[in-house]
């Protein structure tokens, strides 16, 4: 007797928690099938800032939150080897100038005059000597004494002037050098005051007056007040489906329970080694009123949409190609379209049958 209700008891029991299995049926309503993203809000034609040089930090005449103009002064760096560098320029300048006006060139001016007036005597004294001579007066030796004369007088001249020539064109060039010297050292100088490439906001200053900075690492951030994108990961499994034009359903931890919606705008074509994904940018197009760089969102990137589809919870499939009936029997269906809660069911199910929630 006491087996017999035993049997009972448990059989009851059996019944009572097979009754308690949740159940639905299928629901006639639109799907859409999406993919996942995470990622990241970011200033349209945002920028890290590097420092051209190496130095000491100067000034900082900036603060962030300043809207700046494109060749603003961000920063102001401190260098002494390129003062140094650029004064020793500056002498060269001032002393190949200075060059110009020397002895020297006076020297060589008095040396051509004296070299032509020797010239011109002794071109008179040969002409002289000449008309002696046809006159047959004087000897053959002194006309060829005057005409020696003469040719080592235009000779001295000729070099006077040549040396004249040499000397101006190293002056010259030498003053060209210099100057350049001088402009490439000025330039150099400019350079140690960091300025803005473009009209933006100031979003972060990364150093502080006084500390050391150099060419590999970021000192600001800039970018635009009010044009903003969304930077997002795909992964790879998924990049194939995603298309310019795309829409784009998104929620911000900053602005909770609000949906905003954007357009895939862009797609990197190269993949990141490490996270297995691809950079995809979207364009707003509702946000919110106030947005900042580097807020993160979760999105999902629409596929595809579909009207009036059959559908169940996708947490009541089995095996991602079966269902059970009400007499958890495992029915076969061919499912459609899927969202990250509910699965369209093209064949298998009708809207009235019943199927319960398998068990985890």
């Amino acid at each position: 007797m006491k087996k017999f209700f035993c049997f009972v008891f448990l059989l009851s029991l059996f019944i009572s928690c097979k009754s308690k299995k949740e159940k639905i049926s299928p629901v006639v309503e639109n799907i859409s099938e999406s993919v996942y993203a995470s990622g990241i809000i970011k200033s349209r034609n945002q920028y890290q800032v590097f420092s051209t040089v190496n130095g000491l930090i100067q000034q900082i005449p900036v603060t962030e939150g300043d809207m700046v103009k494109k060749g603003t002064s961000l920063f102001k760096i401190l260098n002494e080897t390129s003062k140094l560098n650029r004064d020793n320029a500056q002498l060269a300048a001032d002393f190949a100038n200075e060059n110009k006006r020397s002895d020297k060139l006076n020297e060589l001016k008095i040396n051509i005059d004296f070299a032509k007036i020797k010239m011109e005597n002794d071109g008179v004294l040969l002409q002289r000597q000449k008309n002696l001579w046809e006159q047959n007066i004087g000897t053959k030796n002194e006309l060829d004494q005057r005409e020696l004369s003469y040719k080592n007088s235009v000779t001295n001249y000729q070099a006077a002037k040549l040396r004249m020539n040499d000397l101006q064109k190293q002056m010259d060039f030498s003053a060209k050098q210099s100057q350049k010297t001088l402009q490439i050292s000025s330039t150099i100088s400019r350079d140690y005051t960091i300025k803005s490439e473009r009209e933006g906001k100031v979003y972060s200053i990364l150093k502080e007056q006084g500390e050391m900075v150099n060419t590999q690492t970021p000192v600001a951030v800039i970018g635009d007040a009010a044009d903003f994108y969304l930077e997002l990961q795909i992964d790879e499994l998924d990049i194939a489906k995603i298309k310019p034009g795309q829409k784009v359903i998104l929620n911000l931890d900053s602005y909770k329970g609000e949906v905003f919606e954007a357009r895939v705008e862009k797609i990197n074509p190269i993949m990141n080694e490490r996270s297995r994904s691809f950079i995809v940018e979207a364009a707003f197009v509702t946000k919110p009123a106030v947005l900042y760089p580097n807020l993160t969102t979760e999105a999902n990137v629409v596929i595809q949409t579909k009207d009036k589809a059959l559908t169940i919870p996708r947490n009541y499939l089995v095996e991602d190609s079966f269902v059970l009936d009400k007499d958890e029997n495992k029915v076969p269906v061919t499912v459609g379209l899927r969202d990250y809660k509910k699965a369209e069911i093209l064949k298998g199910l009708k809207a009235t049958d019943i199927i319960l929630k398998p068990a985890k």
